[in-house]
């Protein structure tokens, strides 16, 4: 048997414990600097949160001071400015209005009785001049009478550029040849193709009447296919025209008729048998006259 040692024992016992001991106070140890770095981690988040947080206050306590210096600056400028305009009270002076006694005058450039072209209206011709006053004003002014209209109008002599003068032969002889073309019709709605038609007779101009004319005109046998409207506008633009014809033709008026029914192709059937019956006529009379 071999002889056990109590002290061999107790040292051995000793050692142990102080290993694990040491192994404890490691762990603890360990332990210890791990929770201190979590620590310094979550306070320095902490303290990066609190940062961010003040720069962003700092940011919008910067743009709320921009808008309101902008907002006075603002207020300040409109100040300055209408402040400008304003004038003291020391040097304040009334504006003084000139009354206008005189309206401005041009050469007259039509003559009592010559016929001129009123766009609105057709045809009229001048029978005097006249000085008026109206509110104040001393106006020289035409007397245009419309014998169809059986009507008189005014047209200052500083606005006598609204007026034109009858066109010449030449200018008949192509608004005929306007007249006997092919008609030339858009696709688009009629209340469009309207307005651009009443659009052509209000400008005055003979060779839009002369299309106007031109392109509304529908035959004897025809006329229940056109429109109330259409037939109102055919009929305006065609008595324009005839009177201009007429005036410029020095012609009698069935005379200026016959000759645009002709270019519009128009009444043939009883042109015809209006000579007809004349020529019957005028045997007949020879034969009672032998």
């Amino acid at each position: 048997m071999k002889k056990i040692s109590l002290i061999n024992t107790l040292k051995k016992t000793f050692k142990n414990k102080k290993a694990a001991n040491k192994k404890k106070t490691i762990k603890q140890k360990k332990t210890k600097t791990v929770s201190k770095v979590k620590k310094t981690k979550l306070v320095s988040k902490i303290k990066k949160t609190k940062v961010v947080a003040k720069e962003k206050k700092t940011k919008v306590q910067k743009k709320i001071v921009k808008t309101i210096s902008e907002k006075k600056e603002k207020k300040n400028t409109s100040e300055n400015s209408s402040n400008l305009l304003r004038i003291p009270k020391s040097n304040e002076q009334k504006p003084e209005i000139k009354k206008v006694k005189k309206q401005d005058t041009e050469k007259k450039e039509y003559k009592i009785k010559d016929y001129v072209v009123y766009p609105k209206h057709g045809v009229g011709q001048i029978t005097e001049f006249k000085k008026m006053n109206i509110g104040g004003i001393d106006i020289e002014t035409y007397i245009l009478k419309f014998e169809k209209d059986k009507a008189n109008g005014m047209v200052p002599v500083n606005k006598q550029s609204h007026l034109r003068p009858l066109a010449t032969i030449n200018q008949v002889n192509k608004c005929i040849s306007i007249l006997k073309s092919k008609p030339k019709i858009k696709r688009s709605m009629w209340s469009r193709r309207a307005q651009e038609y009443e659009a052509k007779i209000s400008s005055g101009k003979i060779y839009e009447l002369a299309e106007v004319v031109r392109d509304l005109n529908k035959g004897d046998d025809l006329m229940v296919d056109q429109s109330y409207s259409e037939r109102q506008l055919f009929e305006k633009a065609y008595d324009r025209i005839l009177t201009e014809f007429q005036i410029v033709l020095n012609i009698n008026l069935e005379d200026t008729q016959k000759k645009l029914d002709k270019a519009l192709k128009r009444n043939l059937e009883k042109q015809v048998q209006k000579i007809e019956n004349k020529s019957i006529e005028e045997e007949v009379s020879e034969e009672v006259a032998k």
